[in-house]
């Protein structure tokens, strides 16, 4: 490590150290391999290893490459005399470090070496490759079998019939086949939703996402291209060529260990900005555009050819056609309105984000517009131009606006322009109501005969009753009333207007009528930038009406309140409106009204009931008995309206076609965001952990990020401001990526849970470290992460295997064996080993103890057109 060792393979901890040295007249390079720690034996099959290691089961060695073009030693005998003269130093220097030297041609991938085993025994190393025409018998496991066993066993009979202990262990490589789709269309299968037959019809092609939340927006493509199946038999002896053949008729799903590793598209591995389209490039784009919208005052003024002279538009910010125009539009205004269920779905931390919630009409305006001409800023004025074209046609054609349920509050939660869009539906509503009441008020003198005749015959005329004696001689709050009849006679016939029905177990107390509810005016519904005007109004006019601010808020609601009481209740007084509106301010005695009623419905001595004000109400100029003196007796339908609908929808539509460029860019720019992030959080990923915790911090991170997004301050601190909305852009995409490859994993193994959950661990731990940071240098390395399959879950990873089709089949002319639901492995990989006792053959001396040595060791990796061989004998020299 003092001389600079470099690390080749991280996960297994491999270095090299190497320098250059010369002997004779050529020049070589000197590479030393090593591991930092080493814990007993080496397993064979373990991942990512040296290819030297895994050949020859090697830990340390030392290769030997001439500074050549070539990098290979062409010349058997300089190979030679150079393994030699290595050979002989390491013997002088006390090492037993295997030495290598590379030979033949560079496509072979050939190696030859040596190594000292103390003083007795040597090993010489030898690798080569068949690149193509391997041999029929070598094809299958017996004819490997009796390839390893010619090494040693010297007889000329036939080998089938003779019985060695080999020790015998195989790798087997699967990978899943492509879709039938994936071959004949390529890439376009990713990008086309449809291609026509001229002569017959429409033939879909049908995508792996269509059924996603994203797929409306975009088509993303696969992150998962396949899997590679591992499956390893472990070591067992083997006698005979005859069980090799029965190994290779056995079913892979007698393995021993199956590992399991998804195949993962370049999109997801590659940390580099890629050309890939989703919500995070869109949204790049749209904030692109927040920065040019500060150079206009009005968004036409982005589509007017006079004006159009910045550099920042160009030609390049093309309006799309007026077809492409009219076709989205169609979709914002569908012809028969639609109402939203926005909000189902919502993540918990979505209301942080002050933007339109998914589905309304203002948030599918920011999506339509991230698609839209690339998101230009000019794109975008056009279809805002014409978005409050079409709201200002369902104000006056009194059409419902489409996706904007009317609940008659305001979700103060959300951007100003998704509030006055409700406002502006709760208005048409308003207006609608109020223009059929009128409509049906034309003859008032003929409505009045009718309620009086009604009344009569419904006993439900009041009688005007006369005052009532007062006990303690005044008219002061918390007195009592003399409940004495004898003066009480009718005056005059008055008639109730405006009444809800009766209030159950309720009397006047002066002229001992049923209580009614009156119909009162729906209290008026504000907006953000209207709760803030109010409140500017109250701290103009100091502490004085800041005082009991709570009533000064609702004076008109309470007024119009009172005036429908006094209509629906004649002879009502201050009192009973109290005990109704609010009887936490009326002091009940123990023998209330209840028992009266129950009586019977004549005066009794007993009434009224005994109670009094509230001290707060009977105070001297309390200001609720001045608004009561003051309200007229009007049922809610003859008053003022507390709610202008004309008036407020004018308003609204004065704000929308008047409102700044860089206005109308900050609120898309945290709708967009917030909507985005809401359709992908719609998205079925098996409520994986760590995926449920990333799209919970970038709720967060995008929350924390927009909260500064203001425009008042967007001038001061433009740079830092748009720095960090680049920032997000990039987490934005990281965390899309991530989100969109846990669909896929998902989908392919959502029958095991646990399988899927470590995948996606591992793919997580790999490809996100550094999340948030802007650099990602670390996710260029590509994943070769493998999980273990249980027994249980074996089925599962063997359906995604199907029986191959015939375009899949019908090249399979030769066979491995070994196959998986018909499917051969795409690599198989060997090692063959024989040992012998020191002690009692030729490799054993007076010296050595009772143990055996490994003599002879093989590696094979191969398929049916390429074979890879590795041998290296042990000798007493």
């Amino acid at each position: 490590m003092g001389k600079g060792a470099e690390l080749v393979l991280a996960p297994k901890n491999l270095y090299k150290v190497k320098c250059d040295v010369k002997y004779g007249m050529k020049s070589y390079c000197m590479e030393y391999y090593f591991e930092l720690e080493t814990h007993g034996k080496s397993d064979w099959w373990k991942d990512e290893v040296h290819n030297l290691q895994l050949s020859f089961g090697i830990t340390e060695f030392l290769v030997i490459t001439p500074l050549s073009m070539s990098g290979v030693i062409l010349d058997a005998p300089e190979a030679t005399k150079l393994l030699g003269a290595v050979a002989i130093a390491l013997s002088n220097c006390g090492s037993a470090w295997p030495a290598f030297v590379p030979v033949h041609d560079p496509t072979r991938n050939a190696y030859n070496g040596i190594e000292n085993i103390g003083m007795c025994f040597s090993r010489r190393f030898e690798t080569d490759r068949i690149g193509s025409q391997v041999p029929i018998r070598l094809m299958h496991l017996e004819g490997l079998y009796e390839l390893f066993v010619s090494k040693f066993a010297f007889v000329t009979t036939d080998l089938t019939f003779n019985f060695f202990k080999v020790h015998f262990t195989m790798r087997l490589t699967y990978r899943t086949p492509p879709n039938d789709g994936d071959e004949e269309h390529g890439d376009e299968s990713e990008t086309v939703k449809s291609s026509v037959d001229m002569e017959g019809p429409m033939h879909i092609i049908k995508q792996w996402d269509d059924d996603c939340p994203w797929a409306e927006w975009y088509s993303a493509e696969d992150p998962v291209k396949g899997f590679e199946l591992v499956t390893i038999w472990s070591t067992r002896i083997v006698e005979s060529s005859l069980e090799m053949a029965e190994f290779e008729n056995a079913s892979t799903k007698e393995a021993d260990k199956w590992f399991l590793m998804p195949i993962v598209f370049s999109s997801v591995n590659d940390g580099a900005k890629t050309n890939q389209v989703g919500f995070a490039s869109q949204l790049s784009l749209l904030l692109s555009a927040f920065r040019v919208s500060f150079e206009a005052e009005f968004m036409e003024d982005f589509t007017s050819v006079e004006n159009h002279g910045s550099d920042n538009l160009k030609s390049s910010t093309t309006i799309p056609p007026p077809t492409v125009l009219d076709r989205v539009l169609k979709e914002l205004f569908p012809s028969e309105a639609q109402v939203s269920g926005h909000g189902e779905r919502e993540h918990k931390h979505s209301k942080s984000i002050k933007g339109a919630p998914l589905g309304s009409l203002f948030a599918q305006f920011c999506l339509y517009s991230l698609w839209f001409g690339n998101c230009n800023i000019r794109a975008i004025s056009a279809l805002w131009v014409e978005f409050v074209r079409e709201v200002r046609w369902c104000w006056e054609e009194s059409k419902p606006l489409p996706k904007m349920p009317v609940t008659g509050t305001i979700d103060l939660s959300s951007c100003l322009i998704h509030q006055k869009l409700q406002m502006l539906a709760l208005c048409i509503v308003k207006r609608d109501s109020q223009n059929q009441f009128f409509d049906c008020d034309e003859d008032e003198t003929s409505i009045q005969n009718e309620n009086i005749k009604e009344c009569l015959d419904e006993g439900d005329l009041v009688q005007k009753p006369m005052p009532l004696k007062m006990i303690d001689g005044g008219c002061k709050s918390g007195t009592r009333w003399d409940g004495d009849t004898s003066q009480d006679l009718p005056l005059s016939p008055r008639v109730r207007r405006g009444s809800a029905g009766v209030v159950a177990n309720m009397m006047l107390l002066k002229s001992y009528q049923k209580m009614h509810a009156p119909i009162t005016q729906d209290p008026p519904v504000m907006t953000e930038d209207m709760h803030e005007e109010r409140l500017q109004t109250m701290e103009a006019f100091g502490d004085a009406f800041c005082k009991g601010s709570s009533v000064q808020l609702e004076k008109e609601i309470l007024s119009s309140d009172m005036a429908a009481f006094k209509a629906a209740n004649p002879g009502a007084v201050f009192e009973d409106f109290i005990r109704w509106h609010s009887p936490g301010h009326w002091e009940t005695a123990e023998n209330g009204e209840t028992d009266i009623l129950k009586k019977n419905s004549t005066f009794k001595r007993g009434w009224p009931p005994k109670g009094r004000l509230s001290h707060r109400m009977s105070e001297y100029g309390n200001l609720w008995r001045h608004i009561w003196n003051d309200a007229p007796d009007l049922p809610a339908c003859e008053q003022k309206p507390l709610f202008d609908p004309n008036r407020e929808g004018e308003k609204i539509l004065h704000y929308l076609e008047t409102l700044r460029p860089h206005l109308l860019l900050e609120q898309m720019v945290c709708t967009a965001f917030r909507a985005s992030a809401d359709t992908l959080n719609q998205t079925d990923f098996g409520g994986m952990k760590q995926m449920i915790v990333r799209m919970e911090q970038l709720y967060l991170t995008i929350a924390s990020t927009l909260k500064t997004l203001r425009a008042s301050h967007v001038a001061d601190k433009e740079e830092e401001l748009f720095s960090d909305l680049d920032r997000l852009c990039h987490i934005f995409e990281q965390v899309e990526r991530l989100l969109i490859f846990a669909a896929s994993i998902h989908r392919k193994l959502h029958a095991a849970p646990r399988l899927r959950n470590g995948i996606f661990d591992d793919c997580h731990k790999h490809f996100t470290p550094r999340m948030g940071v802007g650099s990602v240098d670390s996710n260029n390395k590509e994943f070769h992460i493998k999980q273990m399959v249980s027994r249980n879950e074996r089925e599962t990873v063997a359906n995604l295997f199907p029986p191959p089709t015939a375009n899949q089949s019908w090249r399979k002319v030769l066979s491995m064996g070994n196959q998986l639901n018909g499917h051969e492995p795409m690599k198989r990989e060997i090692i063959f080993t024989v040992f012998d006792a020191m002690i009692g053959s030729h490799y054993g001396t007076s010296n050595q103890s009772d143990q055996e040595i490994e003599t002879h060791r093989m590696y094979i990796c191969g398929t049916s057109n390429d074979l890879q061989v590795a041998l290296s004998v042990t000798s007493c020299d």
